[in-house]
């Protein structure tokens, strides 16, 4: 499959997902959020765009998060947070932020072109999966090499929003190629599932998660 018949798969299948999402039930379980910061698992946050941010997460991510972080260790590495729960306010001011960013990367694309390719990758704040407390963002640090892992798109915690983006596209390397696959497989075993666009973010318990696999309802709602 080449680039562009794998990125037209993922694109029908994103469109099919919204269309799901819009009615899926939802049944929250009540799980409460937990702070990471609290846990004292070896983590390394990437700064965030909110100042005093707490990572947090639902209770039933905080083993999940300890085994993939314990797994990583005896590899040298180091798992790499880089968000969890969003407020609102917190995800609108992200889409802002990114907008700006690619305004001055594309000065000369008008506003709505703007916000298409950031629609593709940052939901709106009343959307997003980060506001139901099962969505995290992570890539891991190598210690031996003293760096971020090449994940094809990245350069440390900066990543270079494309459809390069999308987990299994076809024109990566290999490094990044095998980097991802070892983020994706940590994450699945723990049954999270990779968002179809953005190889650095994985679901668990939202609506997302449930129409990827399968279930009748969603155990996580919006918390605000």
């Amino acid at each position: 499959m080449n680039s562009k018949e794998y990125c037209d798969q993922v694109e029908s299948h994103d469109i099919l997902h919204k269309k799901l999402e819009k009615k899926f039930f939802i049944k929250d379980n009540g799980s409460p959020l937990v702070s990471l910061k609290d846990t004292g698992f070896h983590l390394i946050y990437e700064p965030s765009i909110i100042k005093g941010y707490r990572y947090m997460v639902r209770q039933e991510l905080v083993e999940k998060i300890e085994r993939i972080s314990n797994h990583l260790e005896q590899k040298d590495k180091t798992l790499v947070i880089r968000s969890s729960w969003r407020s609102f306010e917190h995800q609108r001011l992200l889409w802002e932020l990114t907008v700006f960013g690619m305004q001055k990367k594309f000065p000369n694309k008008k506003v709505k072109e703007i916000n298409e390719i950031v629609s593709y990758y940052i939901a709106p704040e009343k959307k997003s999966t980060h506001s139901t407390g099962g969505a995290i963002d992570a890539l891991i640090y190598d210690k031996k090499k003293d760096q971020i892992l090449n994940f094809g798109t990245n350069k440390g915690y900066k990543i270079d929003l494309s459809k390069k983006c999308y987990p299994y596209h076809p024109a990566i390397s290999l490094e990044a190629k095998e980097n991802r696959k070892l983020l994706i497989d940590l994450f699945e075993n723990e049954d999270f599932v990779c968002d179809m666009k953005e190889y650095w973010h994985f679901d668990y318990g939202n609506v997302g998660w449930a129409i990827e696999k399968g279930k009748d309802y969603a155990i996580y709602d919006i918390i605000r």
